[in-house]
């Protein structure tokens, strides 16, 4: 009861000296609220890119591996050279991978090309058409909102069938049903058999809602995939690490290829970690900019509480020396000054908050993905102004609690 009691008392004696003097605490709030806006919006951003990305990689599967030419790399300067005269995957390739293997469980082959896509009187231009095999949707997510994949029968035999993204169906029929509907593209009719469902921009682009799927032996017919970029996906068996499946897999390449033994790889073997690994790089350096930017906001806050501190202690020497020749404990003088500290730099880490999740809700919808000021986040906000707030009022509140009584109440301000 006496701790809480001293606990209501601090809290009382702040609020009325923050209320009298609205001016200099406005100011002194701005540092801290400037600074802690800076670094939280920061870390707000970045969580939510993170997150994003995240599920954005998590939709390629985590035990998925991408056969290609040109290797996945994050910043620096990409040796495109060392890898132009690399042979693309072939189909044929698939198919010796899965006789070889023992650490395949599905091998499915790939490729996009632009081309535009055409309804009666309506088109867009330069659509994603992928051509895949029939294992495609066994090893990649793809959830359709309308319709079906196509049959292993339908796509061995190359029918002219297509699967639509959300986005191109909404253009081409507008408010129609596209399911058994016929589109336009290479020159030849389609007939539609599934709709994507709506996945909505990320950061790396809004790619199915844009897509045409389309079975591999019909677009085989059409396009030449020697000077096409195109990928084999291969989804490893459970409870196999994926640097054993790759080690497998560059072996039996390795063996396809006829490379010699000491001669280097023609192909590359990609998988997510790639890019989440660079992003945790490149966060990590914009974190310490965040940091640096934020901190110097906090710099100039934690001086201005400091210096309303020392203002505070002056105003109120006399009411200092009162209080302590009633009998008011040393503790309980530098509580009283430290709590105002610490109360006036939690309000400002509080408003800058709130700034920060207002401007959330705001930019959300025009950036394109979520953005969330999460708990660990408010919690760093509040922390880091608290812990500011502590250091500005240490002093200030120290030399107020050792002020001699009989001095300070002779003192007249």
């Amino acid at each position: 009861m006496k701790r809480l009691k001293l606990f209501l008392e601090s809290l009382n004696f702040a609020v009325k000296s923050l209320a009298v003097n609205k001016i200099r605490t406005i100011l002194s709030l701005m540092g801290i609220t400037i600074g802690i806006f800076s670094i939280i919006s920061v870390f707000t951003l970045f969580d939510s890119l993170r997150s994003n990305i995240t599920s954005e990689i998590n939709s390629l599967g985590s035990n998925v591996l991408f056969i290609q030419k040109w290797p996945w790399a994050m910043g620096g300067n990409y040796p495109w050279w060392k890898y132009y005269q690399r042979p693309q995957p072939k189909p044929k390739e698939v198919n010796e991978l899965l006789k070889r293997s023992y650490t395949i469980e599905q091998a499915a082959f790939m490729f996009g090309i632009k081309r535009n896509v055409y309804y009666h009187d309506n088109s867009m231009e330069n659509i994603n058409i992928m051509a895949v095999s029939y294992p495609y949707n066994q090893i990649m997510t793809l959830n359709l909102q309308a319709g079906r994949y196509f049959t292993q029968i339908e796509s061995k035999s190359g029918k002219s069938l297509a699967i639509i993204g959300s986005k191109v169906a909404s253009n081409l029929f507008g408010k129609q049903d596209p399911i058994g509907k016929k589109i336009k593209a290479f020159g030849r009719k389609l007939t539609v058999i599934g709709v994507i469902k709506k996945k909505g921009s990320s950061i790396f682009g809004n790619q199915t809602d844009n897509e045409v799927l389309v079975p591999l032996n019909f677009a085989l017919s059409l396009v030449n995939i020697n000077k096409i970029n195109t990928t084999i996906i291969v989804k490893v068996k459970p409870n196999i690490s994926l640097a054993g499946a790759k080690s497998e897999i560059t072996g039996i390449m390795r063996s396809i290829r006829s490379i010699r033994p000491g001669a280097a790889n023609n192909f590359a073997i990609n998988q997510t970690d790639i890019i989440t690994k660079g992003m945790d790089s490149l966060f990590a350096i914009l974190s310490i900019v965040g940091w640096i930017i934020g901190g110097f906001s906090l710099l100039v806050g934690g001086f201005g509480i400091a210096n309303i501190m020392f203002v505070s202690v002056k105003e109120r020497t006399n009411q200092i020396g009162i209080q302590k020749a009633l009998g008011a404990k040393k503790y309980f003088i530098l509580n009283q000054f430290l709590f105002e500290a610490i109360f006036l730099a939690v309000l400002g880490g509080i408003i800058g908050l709130l700034i920060v999740f207002i401007l959330t809700i705001i930019a959300s919808p025009i950036i394109g993905f979520p953005l969330t000021l999460t708990v660990g986040n408010i919690i760093l906000g509040i922390s880091v102004s608290g812990f500011i707030g502590l250091i500005a009022g240490l002093i200030p509140a120290w030399s107020a609690a050792n002020l001699d009584p009989v001095e300070a109440m002779r003192t007249t301000f």
